[in-house]
């Protein structure tokens, strides 16, 4: 793992979410919103990725000879990557608390003794004894940084932050309690969307999805929730994804709570529960820890030995991913994951990343990213000589977006370089 003083710069979260999110005037609307979502976002979001990297990797083809450029997020995407062993990961995340739970897993990956006890820190995200192996395997190889991120506590009155490893980690963060908020929503309404793990078809389900999870986005509360943008902040969700999730539901003639049922609906329907770890997440709020199928591609028995050989290809920056992407040298890449970034990024941004992404990829280049929304904005918002290189397919990208388990996007879109093959 590269952590060389250039990958750990000085540069604060709020900086970086100011300079991305933050491009029309506080006066405005959408600038108050704006500002008041980089100030929701500046802690810890995601305990784990919400895109399907095993999408990623059958969409990009990545293999030994894949050169990736990823945002970080909850870091699980970068390792799950690591396992097709490609010969380099280049990270950038604007969350310092994102980059602090990726070095997190890459050193311990690198110095736990063995996968159970990697396992036991990361599956289960619960147990004392992960303090124990914390100290003893973890704390001496972190960078400064990321140890005082995790030995720091969010608040004057909370416990360190690395203690939320004895403590379900994946029940906390923003999203983490989020999804903890429903939960408790739908038992005061008599529904508990937990019963949906019962299945053991996906006939069941369906029939379970209907009988307590349903209903749920229907009742006051989170209908009245649904439609409150500050509230999506949660979900990770900026104003600028929340407008075109809203113009979505309103050009279907339904509500906002309608389109996230259907999202959910996705999610626990569409795909067998014995290795859909995202609905283990959303509806059980843990890993599948017994019979580990329902599990990243990181956390499997079969996968240690390579994350352990191939930690060095990952390199990791605090940074956005134009800035990165500027620092690297030509025809460089050929594997982008650029998540949801696009949606937060007005058409000057865009076109800035764009001319980036040209001068940096290689002739059989691939470029993934999801949206809020079902459509791409980059044939609207991007200038025509940018795209003339690259090509997508309406088809395919449906293939991808229905094949993501975690339904939570409206689209996942892939771009292909036209000098592919």
């Amino acid at each position: 793992m590269s952590i060389s003083p250039t990958s750990v710069e000085p540069t604060k979260t709020k900086d970086l979410l100011d300079s991305a999110v933050n491009n029309t005037s506080i006066l405005s609307r959408k600038g108050l919103l704006d500002r008041l979502f980089t100030a929701w976002f500046d802690r810890l979001v995601y305990p784990q990725i919400w895109e399907d990297p095993e999408v990623d990797i059958q969409a990009l083809r990545l293999d030994t000879d894949s050169r990736i450029f990823t945002i970080s997020s909850g870091g699980c995407n970068v390792l799950n990557y690591l396992t097709e062993k490609p010969k380099s990961i280049d990270v950038v995340d604007l969350n310092e608390a994102h980059i602090a739970l990726l070095k997190l897993k890459l050193v311990a990956a690198e110095h736990l003794p063995d996968q159970e006890s990697f396992f036991d820190f990361f599956g289960k995200a619960n147990l004392q004894k992960n303090m124990d192996r914390y100290h003893a395997y973890i704390q001496p190889n972190l960078d400064l940084k990321t140890r005082e991120y995790w030995e720091g506590k969010a608040n004057f009155w909370g416990k360190k932050r690395i203690q939320l490893f004895a403590d379900g980690f994946y029940r906390h963060g923003l999203l983490g309690k989020f999804i903890g908020l429903i939960h408790w929503i739908s038992k005061r309404h008599g529904y508990d969307i937990s019963k949906v793990m019962r299945a053991r078809t996906q006939e069941e389900q369906q029939t379970l999805f209907d009988q307590h999870v349903a209903p749920v986005f229907d009742t006051p509360i989170v209908k009245f929730l649904c439609h409150r943008s500050v509230v999506m902040y949660s979900l990770g969700i900026p104003p600028a994804q929340f407008e075109e999730m809203h113009q979505e539901s309103k050009s279907a003639r339904h509500g906002m709570h309608d389109l996230l049922k259907e999202r959910a609906r996705h999610l626990a329907c569409d795909f067998p529960l014995k290795d859909n770890y995202f609905a283990w997440q959303a509806f059980n709020r843990e890993y599948d820890i017994d019979h580990r199928q329902a599990v990243p591609l990181y956390l499997k028995k079969e996968n240690f030995e390579t994350l352990q050989a191939e930690i060095g290809q990952v390199h990791v920056h605090h940074q956005s991913m134009t800035e990165r992407l500027k620092q690297m040298p030509d025809n460089s890449l050929n594997a982008y994951l650029f998540l949801d970034a696009q949606d937060w990024m007005d058409e000057q941004q865009l076109k800035e990343l764009w001319e980036q992404v040209n001068r940096t990829a290689m002739p059989n280049a691939r470029v993934v990213f999801r949206t809020a929304g079902t459509h791409s904005p980059l044939e609207q918002k991007l200038p025509a000589e940018l795209l003339r290189h690259w090509t997508t397919d309406d088809i395919e990208n449906h293939h991808w977006t229905q094949m993501d388990r975690s339904g939570i996007y409206g689209g996942v879109f892939l771009y292909r370089h036209k000098a592919e093959p």
